[in-house]
């Protein structure tokens, strides 16, 4: 007889006999799994003594089972009660049909070709999507009761007041930053007093709108899409089409118009902070303040600072386009809203730089 644990195996000629403990779980099968598999290969027949049996968890059955496959088994002693209730449950489970096998990896050209399909519907369905925006705003002419004034200055409030420190606290740092860094290749010409105008035309024209376009991106574009991911999770979005609501008037127009009209306030905010930024540094330099506005009133002219609020208009209509469009195509899981969330700060962020580049060309092919 040999002694595996707590499992008693003896042996007569070819057949094995098996002796079950009163207990059989999980930290009393370790080594018999390991060992009693090996020696029962080459048994013809299996009798597992089963009258002292009382207390079989999953592992234990599962094991059990694992001898019955292992030679042909004839079961001696397992009265009803919960061991062999136990024991016939995982065997109804173990012979549930299989999962289906995963599907086989595509050929190179057929993946190739199935992502571009699926990048196609992907680009049709944001079509569509803009395509029902831009309807549901012209509805507004008709009807502008449909547009929530308290949801709208909700929004304004979250996506632009709130948003007020974070701005002058960035843009501060970026016209310092920039006075600085201009300083230095300006010193060696001694053409420091020209400072006032590089960083006037770089905020006003580009950084001020692209800098404040990423901030709404990452605050407001991830809270709308982690908003109507979470709406739609919940089937509140569902439940809004079911009592002949529309979301996109209901949902989407608030954010998307409160995204616009706050974005132009945050880039005038961005520049007139960066440019208070640059004037200390200029005075650190020994520049009085009215040599500084001087310079700036003849680099900056009034197109420049209208360019830069048109662009962060256009910004904020991508963005609150992007992170509606995110939210509503939130998946059912649970990592849906994370996913949306970060699915619009990176479309957003990827939009506006898209959009400045066309701007760039536009206005130098306008002379703007």
């Amino acid at each position: 007889m040999a002694e595996v644990t707590e499992l008693d195996l003896a042996w007569e000629g070819s057949a094995a006999r098996l002796r079950l403990p009163e207990t059989l779980e999980l930290p009393a099968i370790g080594a018999a799994w390991r060992h009693l598999l090996p020696q029962l290969g080459k048994a013809k027949r299996l009798v597992i003594e089963a009258k002292a049996l009382a207390s079989l968890d999953t592992a234990g059955a599962v094991l059990l089972l694992r001898l019955e496959q292992a030679a042909p088994t004839e079961w001696q002693g397992l009265a009803e009660g919960p061991a062999k209730a136990m024991l016939e449950r995982c065997r109804t489970a173990l012979e549930a049909a299989n999962p289906p096998p995963p599907p086989r990896p595509l050929p190179p050209v057929a993946a190739l070709g199935r992502a571009v399909v699926r990048t196609g519907a992907d680009y049709l369905s944001r079509i569509g999507f803009l395509g029902e925006v831009v309807v549901t705003f012209l509805g507004l002419f008709r009807r502008p009761a449909r547009l929530r004034l308290g949801e709208l200055l909700r929004h304004l409030d979250e996506a632009g007041l709130r948003a007020f420190g974070l701005t002058v606290l960035l843009g501060t740092l970026i016209g310092i930053i920039l006075a600085f860094q201009s300083s230095i290749p300006m010193r060696q010409f001694g053409a420091e007093i020209f400072i006032p105008n590089l960083v006037g035309i770089s905020l006003l024209r580009e950084l001020g709108p692209l800098m404040a376009a990423i901030i709404l991106a990452g605050r407001t574009g991830s809270a709308y899409a982690a908003e109507l991911g979470t709406m739609v999770v919940n089937e509140e979005v569902d439940a809004l089409g079911i009592i002949g609501i529309s979301p996109l008037a209901w949902l989407v127009l608030p954010r998307l118009v409160a995204a616009v009209l706050v974005m132009p306030v945050l880039a005038l905010l961005m520049d007139l902070t960066g440019l208070i930024g640059m004037g200390v540094v200029m005075a650190s330099l020994g520049f009085p303040p009215i040599a500084v506005i001087h310079q700036l009133q003849t680099a900056v002219k009034l197109g420049d600072l209208a360019g830069g609020l048109l662009k962060a208009a256009v910004f904020g209509g991508a963005i609150g386009f992007v992170g509606c469009r995110a939210g509503l195509a939130a998946g059912r899981g649970p990592r849906a809203v994370g996913d949306a969330a970060t699915s619009a700060v990176v479309a957003g962020i990827v939009a506006i730089v898209v959009l400045d580049g066309i701007f760039a060309i536009l206005f130098y092919r306008l002379g703007w």
